[in-house]
């Protein structure tokens, strides 16, 4: 949500220079795009890890503030909620054997946070939604005390009602009041961040548009929220929610700050910035003064900061250090570094072959049917009814997510290798997606499985927490999620 924000109180003078600056940053963006040598970078990847701080017992531990200072790292910063934390990974050339990188990074930055952790009496879980969070958990007091944090509390309080309610569908719906942004602390993503050539971000940003869902529907890690079963990623319809800035048709409601879109995209990057600078109204003035020096790239503050409060699935990031990217912020965190590596690979490598391919991707399907896509998958993981482009265009093909994502995943090899991936490490984590889904089992239906098979024995309540208690191990082990044993009472701790 941006970097931390000091000043406390904002005048009705500062909304509006905010929004002239926001303005002018538009075409200040679209002139630096021209720019001689803007984007000509190496292709390289990053990722964000977001996780929850756990007591033994499976309550949240609202510790981040402790374990981010025992830690003494940079790269760890504090998220949302109080038992929140993320660690941001160091981009590195998409070449050569760039996942086993942010593995590697992974798991040492786990293993400081875990030290820092246990010497509070908690540990981190890598994992979309936490199965033994209650409600109680996320009213305001969760919320983590950081200025950016705060401010978008108040500025989103001005424009709704509270509490509001969100609606959560499922095998056993609820719906939820909430009085807060707090209630996003429940959802934990696994952000991967890709660095693409002004030039090829239109084609580039649909293909990862089309390729968001089919690959969400292997990766699905968060069917459990507040005791529920619910989707395969409840965090989608969570994180679209809680923000409580209900959304419509325009004219009626504004638009929703977290969405898949409504559209595919035309006129580039721009195009995008321009869009949250029309459809939605500035929730933090924070006026810069940086001045750039002579012959940098503009630092655009302002309009990184408005970006930077809009939540779309697939994000695009200008960078003053001369490139634009865009996170995939639909993957959800855990269960392992090698699960969470594969997912990276899997979603890259789709969106750089469907990017490479002559025809336009946006020609590929109708914009509702691959919104349509993310949120069946998001809804029924490995179960879902997806559609995709057949050899006879423009007609379309339907079949289980469990049938159609072995014929994508040649593909993905295609798009990682001809971008300079190493060959074999592109076919180990490739085939870590090709056993999950022949097995069946996602960390979501991991944790179904698990649940069903504890309650046999017990209530639900310490069902969860066993559950958790087992996941949190197995995950600790390493062992990709599609090798995971379903628990029994003994075994769940």
């Amino acid at each position: 949500m941006g970097l931390d924000i000091d000043q406390e109180t904002f005048t009705e003078a500062d909304f509006l220079l905010f929004r002239r600056r926001l303005g002018i940053s538009v075409g200040e963006l679209k002139e630096t795009l021209t720019i001689p040598g803007f984007g000509d970078t190496e292709t390289s990847v990053g990722a964000e890890l977001e996780m929850f701080l756990m007591h033994a017992d499976g309550r949240p531990a609202p510790l981040n503030g402790r374990v981010r200072d025992d830690v003494r790292d940079p790269r760890v910063v504090l998220e949302v909620d109080r038992f929140d934390l993320e660690a941001n990974l160091t981009p590195v050339e998409l070449r050569g054997r760039p996942f086993t990188a942010l593995r590697t990074e992974t798991d040492a930055l786990l293993a400081a946070i875990s030290t820092a952790a246990h010497a509070h009496g908690a540990h981190p879980v890598t994992i979309g939604t936490l199965p033994t969070l209650t409600a109680a958990d996320l009213h305001r007091a969760a919320l983590t005390p950081c200025g950016r944090f705060q401010h978008i509390e108040r500025a989103l309080s001005r424009c709704r009602s509270s509490p509001y309610l969100l609606s959560l569908g499922g095998e056993e719906p609820m719906t939820l009041p909430a009085d807060s942004i707090a209630v996003q602390g429940a959802n934990c993503s696994w952000q991967v961040h890709l660095v693409v050539a002004p030039a090829e971000f239109t084609r580039t940003y649909n293909a990862a548009q089309l390729a968001t869902g089919p690959v969400l529907a292997a990766a699905g890690n968060s069917p459990l929220f507040l005791g529920r079963r619910l989707w395969q990623e409840t965090r989608i319809p969570l994180y679209e929610q809680g923000f409580g800035d209900g959304g419509g048709p325009s004219g009626l409601a504004p638009r929703p700050r977290a969405s898949f879109g409504r559209r595919w995209l035309d006129g580039g990057v721009v195009r995008l910035f321009a869009d949250a600078v029309r459809d939605h109204d500035v929730l933090i003035p924070v006026l810069s003064t940086r001045e750039p020096a002579v012959g940098a790239t503009p630092w655009l503050d302002e309009l990184r900061l408005h970006q930077g409060t809009v939540w779309t699935w697939n994000r695009p990031v200008y960078d003053p250090g001369g490139h634009v990217r865009i996170e995939f912020r639909a993957l959800p965190s855990g269960p392992t570094s090698l699960d969470m590596a594969a997912n990276a690979a899997f979603l890259l490598g789709l969106t750089l072959h469907l990017a490479r391919q002559p025809d336009d991707p946006r020609t590929a399907m109708p914009f509702e049917s691959a919104r349509g896509n993310f949120y069946r998958a998001a809804r029924s993981g490995l179960r879902a009814k997806l559609c995709w482009p057949s050899a006879h265009y423009p007609t379309l093909t339907w079949s289980d997510a469990g049938q159609l994502l072995p014929q994508l995943l040649p593909l993905a090899a295609e798009g990682l290798v001809g971008a300079g991936v190493d060959a074999e490490e592109a076919g180990q984590l490739l085939a870590v997606i090709a056993a999950r889904v022949a097995g069946g089992q996602t960390g979501a239906v991991w944790q179904q499985r698990a649940l069903s098979a504890l309650e046999e024995r017990t209530d639900r309540r310490t069902a969860l927490r066993l559950l958790t208690s087992a996941y949190t191990r197995l995950a600790a082990s390493g062992a990709p999620v599609h090798t995971w044993p379903t628990p029994t009472r003994s075994a769940g701790g």
